[in-house]
């Protein structure tokens, strides 16, 4: 199985409650009912006011390289990329569990 982590960072001067980042989560909350490879999915805010913290995280499963791929390049998993590009930056780390 293969772990798929990712943390975004709200680019500065975009709030949570705004109209197109809550179509971004929106979109992404709903990855995990329409991507049959996805083995897990969980996303949600952030709660941690450290000062190193980001903002939003993602955290799939799915059952090998091929099935991560196929998730990528799925186009609703492509459209979510697509919002979050216009407010925030992210970093990933896919690995083997």
């Amino acid at each position: 199985m293969i772990r798929h982590l990712v943390l975004f960072k709200l680019n500065e001067d975009v709030s949570r409650d705004e109209p197109r980042v809550v179509a971004g989560v929106r979109a992404f909350e709903e990855l995990g009912d329409r991507i049959p490879e996805l083995r897990q999915w969980e996303c949600a805010w952030n709660i941690s006011d450290r000062p190193i913290a980001q903002d939003f995280a993602i955290n799939a499963a799915v059952d090998d390289a091929a099935a991560l791929t196929r998730y990528l390049e799925h186009p609703d998993h492509q459209a979510g990329v697509g919002l979050w590009r216009e407010f925030a930056t992210w970093v990933i780390a896919d690995y083997e569990f």
